[in-house]
């Protein structure tokens, strides 16, 4: 693998921090943080308030001097800081007194595919921040497979896409390496803004996504899918009085409003096939596409990639976690690359 799994093999705590949720693993307890990136802050003594899900729930609910940011964007760290304080919080003081007993603490991150070296940096800085001697930093897409079970070490193409919550990650993977890639910029957020926009401009009202998940509101059931309700009803407030409404949308409105920005997506997809070796594409026939995130349990995403493709699509049997138990699989050592000894002359 690109990465090297001796250095890794030797961390103590993996991290993935993405824009929606931090997961941390460590060795030999397993995961051990699954929380919203979210922070509340008192601006004016500069006080943490809340972190994780109390933090996330205190979003739009807040007086003027509490204020809930999220100190990591598109999975980049925006704001170092905010970051070490969210995640000591997140650990809390049992689990940071057992990485303190660490002489030489080590620890492994997700990062975005083809990610600058500032945001590199500054995942780096976060966890350097908490005591970490020495940082070994593992593309999101790697970690993905591995922990969702792909032969990522095989000569034999494997096809993964990291559905996240503000990017959309796709890449062809064989013998422990990226072949191709692409990062897309939409995720869950920009398809629950779409939702947002679409009840604005047709129906006149207001569904702050922060508070209320519009879109498993309006796809309840098998709403993106030939079988779902024609018609959903949505709750919201009035874009001119301000009051508290109902409507019913009708279903294939919403799905033609989530469709425009899953265009971006497929296209994205098209891109990474058309650059794949023919020999790799013969491959991913068999074995298809594996979808892992948050966002890949989107209703129908699925069957839209199946009719647009022809290949398989399948969703990894726990898809918001794949990343951080990918890095928990190549701390523990589960992982054997392919040694290819020098032949000799």
């Amino acid at each position: 693998m690109t990465v090297s799994l001796d250095q890794l093999r030797r961390c103590h705590v993996a991290v993935d921090l993405g824009a929606a949720r931090t997961r941390v693993y460590i060795k030999g307890l397993g995961l051990v943080v699954d929380e919203p990136s979210a922070a509340a802050v008192n601006t004016r003594t500069g006080s943490l308030i809340a972190v994780g899900a109390l933090a996330e729930q205190m979003t739009g609910r807040t007086p003027d001097y509490i204020r809930v940011v999220r100190p990591v964007s598109g999975g980049t760290v925006v704001d170092i800081e905010m970051a070490q304080r969210m995640l000591r919080q997140l650990l809390g003081e049992k689990l940071r007194r057992q990485l303190r007993r660490r002489p030489r603490l080590r620890a492994a991150a997700c990062t975005p595919h083809d990610s600058d070296p500032l945001a590199q940096r500054a995942a780096v800085e976060t966890l350097v921040g908490l005591g970490a001697r020495r940082v070994e930093l593992v593309d999101t897409l790697i970690a993905a497979a591995v922990g969702c079970g792909l032969p990522v070490e095989q000569p034999t193409a494997t096809m993964i896409m990291v559905c996240g919550a503000a990017t959309t990650q796709i890449a062809v993977l064989s013998l422990g390496s990226i072949v191709t890639a692409v990062r897309i910029p939409i995720g869950g957020d920009a398809i629950d803004h779409a939702v947002i926009q679409h009840l604005r401009h047709y129906h006149e009202l207001m569904l702050p996504s922060h508070s209320v998940r519009p879109l498993q509101l309006a796809l309840s059931g098998n709403g993106l899918t030939a079988h779902g309700p024609a018609v959903t009803e949505i709750h919201g407030r009035d874009v001119a009085t301000g009051l508290a409404r109902s409507v019913e949308v009708d279903t294939a409105a919403v799905q033609q409003a989530i469709h425009r920005p899953l265009t971006t997506v497929l296209d994205g997809l098209g891109k990474v096939l058309r650059d794949c070796p023919p020999d790799l594409v013969a491959d991913l026939a068999d074995c298809g596409i594996m979808m892992v995130g948050g966002s890949a349990l989107l209703p129908g995403l699925d069957q839209m990639l199946r009719d647009a493709t022809g290949m398989p699509v399948h969703i990894a049997e726990r898809p918001d976690v794949c990343s951080v138990l990918g890095l928990g699989a190549m701390l523990d050592g589960k992982i054997r690359p392919m040694v290819l000894a020098p032949l000799a002359c």
